[in-house]
């Protein structure tokens, strides 16, 4: 039974101040309504890519997305940061309305879309359950039944008395999570707030969303970068990519189409990529994936890939890193991280000036197969200068095993040769 139905859904949103030019823009629209026209700011829309300037101050958010949801369905959203996803969410919650185009929705839904989202900070814990539980329809009698259970997932018992205003953000979260989890709606709608709380409350989370969809059959609708829980847990992805769906369905597919990064930050060995996301304290001027005498982006296992990264610092800096996370395209997981500081003992003091870090994948390390670098840049403990926008994707082609006498394929993604000492 289809639970959620969207058809030629569009979103537009105007850019800059808000009151910059409103009321001349809305009598215009509204005359042009009135005559019974197309609304005149339509027209000139323009997709949604945040790293190219354009030329109108209208922007589609989201166009023409249609798709299906059957009950029970967990659907994994996935895409870049400014795609579309949350938008589209908001949309599918009903605290934003569509431009044009329609949903059909059956059943109550609950929603997760930001920290605090439908939380009062001045009430406890405990009356934002009943306050919660109260906005999706269901009686006193109905809250309390579930009370206990939400208490326990949430593991903030002690405070639940306290004003949430006075929770940290991952006490937020799994307050929340658990809220929604618990009470009773037909359609569990989740953002990427997860990433806040701990490891094992994520791993909570997880299992939870699996066991409301595999025994309650309760829809979940689920966005996230992490690409082996949308793997693990999706039986269905949408991929948004500048407003509109890439891929539906298909989760390997739309998992290495969103590692690969086909749309954008596309370059190959020779090329210097050319920074967008720079800061008044950082800059990347170039990222070399190469190796020896190949040209482009297909290696193979018997020979080092380098990788280089060029950057230019601004300030001074305390606890600054640079690195990446390496992807495997067909699990979604990340095999490693590295930084450029991990061999130093102490915290990284860098002056102002332009750097080089360099490192290579020894020989044999990766098995065939296709491999995303996601360039990571920041200050410890502190925030993200460069995430999850700037990935390079390459492919390696095995033409040589560990023991070149034989001639087996060995399970696994890595196939590192490592020294053993035999008597």
């Amino acid at each position: 039974m289809k639970v959620i139905q969207v058809e030629n859904l569009s979103k537009l949103y105007r850019l800059g101040q808000v009151g910059t030019g409103s009321i001349f823009h809305d009598v215009n629209r509204w005359w042009h309504i009135v005559r019974g026209m197309e609304d005149p700011y339509m027209r000139v829309g323009e997709l949604n890519d945040r790293t190219q300037k354009g030329k109108s101050d209208y922007v589609w958010a989201l166009k023409d997305i249609n798709f299906e949801v059957e009950q029970g369905e967990v659907l994994g959203i996935i895409g870049r940061n400014g795609a579309g996803k949350s938008t589209l969410l908001k949309i599918l919650s009903r605290t934003t309305a569509p431009t044009t185009g329609s949903i059909k929705v059956k059943g109550r839904i609950a929603s997760l879309l930001e920290v605090g989202t439908g939380f009062h900070p001045e009430l406890s814990g405990r009356d934002n359950i009943f306050m919660n539980g109260t906005i999706l329809g269901m009686t006193r009698s109905e809250i309390k039944s579930k009370f206990d259970e939400i208490v326990e997932f949430a593991g903030i018992e002690r405070y639940l008395d306290t004003p949430v205003k006075r929770y940290s953000s991952g006490m937020y979260v799994r307050l929340a999570f658990a809220v929604a989890a618990h009470l009773e709606s037909e359609i569990l709608i989740v953002d990427e707030v997860l990433a806040v709380g701990d490891m094992e409350f994520q791993k909570k989370c997880l299992g939870k969303i699996k066991d409301v969809s595999e025994k309650q059959g309760r829809t979940v609708l689920f966005v996230s970068h992490n690409m082996a829980v949308i793997t693990n847990i999706s039986d269905k992805v949408i991929l948004v990519d500048n407003g509109k769906v890439s891929i539906y369905g298909n989760i390997e597919k739309g998992v290495s189409e969103y590692l690969s990064n086909l749309n954008s930050n596309k370059f190959n060995s020779t090329e210097i990529y050319q920074q967008t996301f720079q800061s008044e304290e950082f800059k990347i001027n170039s990222v070399f994936v190469t190796q020896k005498n190949r040209d482009g982006l297909n290696f193979i296992n018997t020979i080092p890939i380098d990788i280089k990264l060029k950057y230019e610092i601004k300030i001074r800096l305390i606890g600054f890193r640079i690195g990446f996370d390496l992807y495997d395209n067909k699990s979604g997981m990340v095999l490693f991280r590295s930084f450029h500081d991990d061999l130093i003992d102490d915290i990284n003091y860098i002056k102002s000036g332009t750097y080089t870090s360099s490192v290579n994948l020894p020989i044999d390390y990766l098995k065939e197969g296709s491999y995303t670098l996601n360039i990571l840049a920041g200050i410890h403990n502190q925030k993200w200068l460069v995430k999850d926008d700037l990935k390079i994707s390459f492919n390696i082609v095995q033409v040589g095993g560990n023991n070149k006498a034989y001639a087996d394929i060995r399970p696994g993604i890595i196939s590192p040769r490592l020294k053993w000492f035999n008597s």
